[in-house]
């Protein structure tokens, strides 16, 4: 992924954590937000089908690419990003890219049936 050159850096992103809460009868999935907005450059990798459960669904793959920061770099997989509305599943980094501590890439799958 090139470096990205001044402006690109376009989309906003909100990363949220997940947690378990207990609500009384159990344990139940919270996702929340998780620190402020950050700007991303978003680059679309493929679309393809995955056939489970005699199900077809498209999956929408994308590289984020964000500015390092401590808060950026602590990103890991049990989190997820929103982007345009829609929720991506962190699949692969963060990987420091073009130097150290300059920039953050982040690997995401979102169905796009959803």
């Amino acid at each position: 992924m090139a470096k990205p050159k001044a402006g690109e850096l376009k989309s906003i992103v909100q990363f949220e954590r997940y947690t378990t809460v207990d609500d009384g009868f159990g344990k139940v999935e919270n996702w929340s937000s998780h620190g402020d907005p950050v700007r991303a450059r978003k680059t679309e990798v493929s679309d393809g089908e995955r056939w489970r459960a005699s199900e077809v669904g498209a999956v929408i793959t994308a590289r984020f690419l964000l500015r390092w920061s401590v808060f950026t770099a602590g990103i890991t997989a049990k989190d997820r990003l929103i982007c345009e509305g829609r929720k991506y599943e962190i699949t692969g980094g963060p990987r420091e890219v073009h130097g150290r501590r300059r920039y953050v890439e982040l690997s995401c799958a979102a169905r796009s049936d959803k």
